[in-house]
């Protein structure tokens, strides 16, 4: 009780003493969906540093983490972000399959306890979000449970997306997929990794900007 109140009051007063225009930005998908690797490539563009780690095992990403402060400019353009990076959201967290990347049992137990409420925290934070990106691995099936439950989370809350279909570089990426299961949404592909098409990335960016307003 104690730990959700301290929760309750941090994202209050995050809120209220957030400065003035700054667009709280979260990015939302499954495990290794390329989150956090589009973070730090935005974060590499404007600031010349990286926002979190990487990596081929899922659930990397386990805790909250953001950068603010993260000011965008474009064709005399300027936004400042506060880039929030969301734990992957899973249906199903089993400790073995992180086994198979070479954990230990008792490094998978762990790791999986600490993705499961990680999971728990992203769900959480949805409500402190001005808009998200939701990043669809562009290579596997996007008409998904995760991905169609994150987009009804935001539906329901009015709050503006931005699909970005990631991976456009690998063989398999089909970004008409991605368009054809969302087609109500403006769908950006992007290969957060190589940097490829991030101009209409940004551009599209600031476009989501202008529903927050």
């Amino acid at each position: 009780m104690i730990k959700i109140i301290k929760n309750f009051a941090r994202r209050l007063f995050s809120g209220i003493f957030r400065k003035k225009g700054e667009i709280r930005l979260g990015f939302y998908g499954s495990p290794n969906a390329g989150k956090t690797s589009l973070a730090n490539k935005i974060c590499q563009d404007w600031l010349g540093e990286d926002l979190g780690a990487v990596s081929k095992v899922p659930h990397e990403t386990r805790k909250i983490q953001f950068k603010e402060k993260v000011i965008l400019e474009r064709d005399g353009r300027k936004v400042e972000f506060k880039l929030i990076d969301t734990p992957g959201i899973a249906t199903k967290i089993d400790f073995e399959d992180f086994m198979k990347f070479g954990l230990k049992k008792k490094a998978a137990q762990t790791r999986a306890k600490e993705a499961t409420q990680g999971i728990i925290e992203s769900i959480k934070w949805l409500d402190d979000m001005d808009a998200v990106i939701v990043l669809i691995d562009a290579t596997i099936n996007p008409y998904s449970q995760v991905n169609i439950t994150i987009i009804g989370n935001l539906v329901a809350r009015k709050i503006p997306v931005l699909i970005v279909a990631n991976k456009i570089d690998l063989k398999k990426a089909d970004i008409k997929k991605v368009q054809g299961a969302f087609p109500e949404y403006e769908v950006v592909g992007i290969s957060a990794k190589n940097g490829d098409n991030i101009e209409e990335f940004y551009e599209a960016l600031f476009k989501l900007v202008k529903k927050t307003r």
